[in-house]
C-alpha cells in the first residue's frame, strides 16, 4: 500500500492531465439535507479521467517499449484517453473497439490519429481480440483497469480531493466498473483519511465487485447489462480487488432509473450532460443517504465521464421521474361501461397525471396504463393502490416493471385474440449496426409466425425487440434453441403481468 501511496505523489501526469475542480452541487445539497460535492473529471481534454491511467502508464515505459508500440481494448473512455496519451509521447497505438461503438467515440479517438480496429459486438470480443494483437504483433498492452500504473494514474484523483479540501470527509462514492478508479482513490484517501468511508457504486445488472465481495474472489458474471456502457465490466480486476476489500467499506448497487435520476441533478446543478457511468456515484451517494437517513454532512462524488451519445438522452430523459421516485406507473382495471371512466378519474383526485393510455375493449373488462406524479418521501403508491381495491378497482404497480417501461407503455391497446395458436413472448437484444436487426429476421425464417413485434431505437449500443410469436408448448425448446443459434441473448416474457395484462390473448 505504501508503494502505491509514493508512486502517487511522484506520478509525472500533469504534464498533461488537469487537476480538476471540486463543485459544491447546491440545489441537490439543499433537497437532501447534506453537503454534497462534485469532483469534475468531465474538465479533462477527454472528457473522463481515463486520461490518468492511461498516461502514467505510458511514462513507465522504456524507449524500447515505445518504439514497439501498444494496444488497447475500449468501448470508449479508455480508448480516447490512450489516444491522447499515445499522440502525445509519439508512441504508436492500436485500439481495437466494438462494432457497436457509437460514431462520437469512433471520430474522438480517430481525432488523435491512432490506429482503430473494429471488431466483435461486445468489450470482451475487442479485448480478446486486442490480447490476440499483443501476442502477434508483439505489442505492450494497456489494460484499462488490471494494471498497478493505471491504478496509480487513476489515484491521482485522491490526492487531488484530499489537497483541494484539507478536511476529512465524512464518506466518498466512485463508480466501479474494472474497479481502477475505486482501487487508486480508495488506497490513497484510508492512508490520509481513515476516518473517511469509501463506498463503490456499481450498476445492478453489471455488479462484478459485489459478486467478488460475497464470494470472496474475482469472477465472471453470467450477463453484463449495456446501459453504463463505460461500466460494462463482466469482472473486476485481480489486483484492484486486493486493494478494494482492504479499504472499501462496502459496494451499492443502483438501477437504470435512478441513474438516469442522477444525470438529470448533475444537469440541473452544473448544466453538464453526464454519462450513465458519469453519473453512477451519484445515484448511489443518494440511495445511500436516504437509506441511513444521513443529514448534516459532508459527501462526495465523482463526475467520471461526460462522453455520452446525444441520441441517447431521449431514453434518460423518460426514465428520470421514476428514478427519482416522483413518478408511478399503474396497470388498473375497470370495468367497460358508461360513467367507470369518470368514476376512476374522481378516485384519483386532483393527482397529476403523467402518461395515460387507454383503448376501447370489446370484452367486461378495461386496461388503463396511467402515470402519476408522487412523493418521493412518502409510501404514496401503496396508499393509492389501497384505496383503489377499496372502490372495487384492481390496480398492480408497475413502477418497477422493465418491460412495462420500455415497451408496454408505447402498446397498450394492442391485445391478440384467442385462437387455437399460442402466442409467447419475447425480449431480444441486438447490436445497433446495419443488418443486425435482418440478421435476426433470417435467422427465424419462415417456420414460426410472428403474432407482434416491438422496437425503438434509443441511441445505445444495443437496441431491444418485443417479439410476440405463435409457438405451441412441445415447440418451445426448438424455438429457443433457434434463439441459442442467431446468438442473440434474449428472455421469455410470456408470463410477465405486463404482458398478460395488455398484450396477451388473456388479457
Amino acid at each position: 500500500m505504501q508503494d502505491y501511496i509514493e508512486k502517487i505523489r511522484s506520478t509525472r501526469i500533469y504534464e498533461v492531465v488537469r487537476e480538476t475542480p471540486i463543485d459544491q452541487m447546491t440545489l441537490l445539497s439543499r433537497r437532501m439535507g447534506n453537503n454534497i460535492l462534485l469532483k469534475r473529471e468531465d474538465a479533462q481534454t477527454v472528457f473522463s479521467f481515463k486520461l490518468r491511467g492511461a498516461y502514467n502508464k505510458f511514462c513507465q515505459l522504456s524507449e524500447s517499449q515505445r518504439n514497439i508500440g501498444v494496444v488497447a481494448a475500449s468501448a470508449g473512455n479508455h480508448a480516447q484517453g490512450v489516444a491522447m496519451a499515445a499522440s502525445r509521447l509519439n508512441i504508436e497505438a492500436t485500439i481495437v473497439m466494438p462494432e457497436t461503438t457509437p460514431q462520437i467515440k469512433l471520430d474522438a479517438v480517430r481525432f488523435w490519429g491512432v490506429n482503430i480496429v473494429l471488431h466483435g459486438d461486445t468489450f470482451d470480443e475487442a479485448f480478446s481480440f486486442a490480447k490476440k494483437l499483443e501476442v502477434e504483433k508483439g505489442l505492450i498492452f494497456v489494460h484499462p483497469f488490471d494494471d498497478v500504473d493505471v491504478i496509480v494514474g487513476q489515484g491521482t484523483i485522491g490526492l487531488e480531493i484530499i489537497d483541494q479540501i484539507g478536511d476529512p470527509l465524512d464518506a466518498i462514492f466512485v463508480p466501479v466498473g474494472g474497479g481502477g478508479l475505486l482501487a487508486g482513490i480508495a488506497t490513497y484517501v484510508s492512508h490520509y483519511w481513515p476516518e473517511t468511508k469509501i463506498y463503490g457504486v456499481e450498476p445492478e445488472d453489471a455488479a462484478s465487485l459485489k459478486l467478488a465481495f460475497e464470494t470472496g474472489v474475482p469472477q465472471k458474471l453470467d450477463q453484463v447489462g449495456l446501459f453504463v456502457d463505460g461500466c460494462a465490466v463482466s469482472q473486476v480486476g485481480s489486483e484492484n480487488f486486493r486493494l478494494i476489500r482492504k479499504v472499501v467499506d462496502t459496494v451499492i448497487t443502483v438501477s437504470t432509473d435512478e441513474i438516469c435520476a442522477a444525470i438529470k441533478d448533475i444537469f440541473e446543478d452544473t448544466r453538464v450532460i453526464a454519462e450513465p457511468a458519469g453519473a453512477l456515484a451519484l445515484a448511489g451517494l443518494k440511495k445511500f443517504t436516504y437509506q441511513e437517513n444521513l443529514t448534516s454532512t459532508n459527501l462526495l462524488t465523482i463526475l467520471s465521464g461526460a462522453n455520452t451519445n446525444f441520441d441517447r438522452l431521449r431514453y434518460i430523459s423518460e426514465r428520470t421521474e421514476i428514478g427519482e421516485r416522483r413518478e408511478a406507473i399503474l396497470s388498473v382495471s375497470i370495468p367497460e361501461e358508461r360513467g367507470s371512466f369518470l368514476r376512476f378519474c374522481t378516485t384519483l383526485g386532483k393527482r397529476n397525471i403523467t402518461e395515460f393510455n387507454y383503448r376501447f375493449n370489446a370484452t367486461r373488462i378495461a386496461r388503463v396504463f396511467v402515470g402519476l406524479s408522487i412523493d418521493p418521501q412518502s409510501d404514496e403508491i401503496k396508499g393509492l393502490i389501497d384505496r383503489l381495491e377499496s372502490d372495487g378497482y384492481e390496480a398492480l404497480d408497475l413502477t418497477d416493471n422493465e418491460m412495462a417501461k420500455l415497451h408496454i407503455r408505447y402498446m397498450v391497446g394492442g391485445q391478440t385474440n384467442p385462437t387455437h395458436l399460442e402466442e409467447r413472448a419475447y425480449r431480444v437484444e441486438f447490436p445497433e449496426r446495419p443488418g443486425a436487426l435482418l440478421k435476426f429476421l433470417k435467422g427465424l425464417g419462415n417456420q414460426w409466425n410472428i403474432s407482434m413485434f416491438h422496437y425503438r431505437n434509443h441511441g445505445a449500443a444495443y437496441g431491444r425487440i418485443l417479439l410476440g410469436v405463435h409457438v405451441f408448448d412441445n415447440q418451445k425448446q426448438q424455438f429457443e434453441a433457434l434463439l441459442n443459434e442467431i446468438g442473440y441473448p434474449f428472455s421469455d416474457e410470456t408470463n410477465n403481468p405486463a404482458y398478460n395484462l395488455y398484450l396477451g390473448g388473456d388479457g
